[in-house]
């Protein structure tokens, strides 16, 4: 069956439209973004402004035609931290569901590192053995380690590169004080979780996901995406801490021109580099590898499994 999967994060509103069936590996089929900038679009408050929940609809719809056009049997949306940390959240997903017929489930930043971490365990199989997994969004750190499908442990931290970017960076280049100051934020909240952890032992595999350590491992010299999903992809956190006073030094404008950055993502790049180092070292991590699946695939695998359960999962139920 073809499946979508809408993501509504705090930076892209991102329909992933994949075929796939119980006891098979997703096959992603098409892919429809949108830069929306949720986060960015709050006002005083921290609500959500009328503005932004225009916009949010207006994609919303724009991706279930994109979906209907593909022949999607079922979508499962879900947003994460932009709308979960909304001071209207709840007025929010009533206008959602009102104008569009979306039930926008939300979330929480526990369920972001489960559902990775399962993602990243059916990647890397049962032979990766104890697994620390590392995913950077644009509003929250998600952290989570384990031997099974399901994390022993799993915590979320509001250490999203475009968050940590709009309120402590707003410099272009940036104020080496205010990246000092950020760097200091970042590793003592990132330390006050590393014992949580540390009292299962040393993993096995350490592996990263999100587009932050995508972007950060092609800076270290990592293949291109076009050179497929299957191609080994590592990030040393010696090369790591090379590249972190560049990306300091440098204007937006010109990470952007650096391979594998994308323009949108160019002037959050430098924050995600610094919670991509202080996690590294915190966690006495020196190489970790990218896992091409996160959350959206995490998604996807639940509701299969959902499916091939006795009963199976009815339409709409969800994630």
């Amino acid at each position: 069956m073809r499946l979508g999967v809408l993501d509504v994060g705090s930076n892209t509103v991102h329909l992933l439209v994949v075929d796939a069936h119980p006891g098979a590996r997703p096959l992603p089929a098409h892919s429809h973004k949108a830069d929306l900038r949720l986060a960015q679009l709050l006002d005083h408050t921290g609500a959500i402004s009328p503005e932004g929940v225009d916009r949010l609809i207006a994609t919303i719809k724009g991706a279930l035609e994109a979906a209907e056009d593909k022949g999607c049997e079922d979508v499962l949306p879900f947003a994460t931290s932009a709308v979960r940390e909304a001071r209207n959240a709840d007025e929010v997903l009533a206008r959602v569901g009102s104008e569009t017929g979306v039930d926008l489930q939300v979330l929480s930043g526990e369920d972001e590192a489960r559902l990775t971490f399962l993602a990243a365990r059916r990647w890397f199989g049962w032979s990766a053995g104890k697994l620390l997994v590392l995913d950077i969004g644009g509003g929250s750190l998600e952290i989570a380690y384990g031997m099974d499908e399901d994390p022993d442990a799993a915590v979320s931290l509001p250490l999203g590169a475009g968050r940590l970017t709009a309120g402590w960076l707003p410099g272009d280049p940036p104020d080496p004080q205010d990246v000092k100051a950020l760097r200091r934020h970042v590793r003592a909240q990132i330390a006050r979780t590393v014992g949580e952890f540390s009292r299962f032992g040393n993993p096995d595999h350490v592996v990263a996901t999100s587009k932050t350590f995508k972007q950060l491992a092609r800076l270290a010299g990592a293949a291109r995406s076009a050179e497929g999903l299957y191609v080994q992809r590592e990030l040393k956190r010696k090369s790591l801490e090379d590249w972190v006073p560049q990306l300091a030094a440098m204007t937006e404008q010109e990470r952007a021109e650096l391979p594998g950055v994308s323009e949108g993502r160019a002037g959050q790049l430098l924050a995600g580099a610094l919670v991509a180092e202080g996690a590294m070292d915190l966690f006495g991590v020196e190489t970790l590898e990218i896992c091409p699946w996160a959350l959206r695939e995490g998604v996807i695998l639940r509701r299969l499994d959902q499916m091939a359960a006795p009963g199976g999962t009815p339409e709409g139920a969800t994630v």
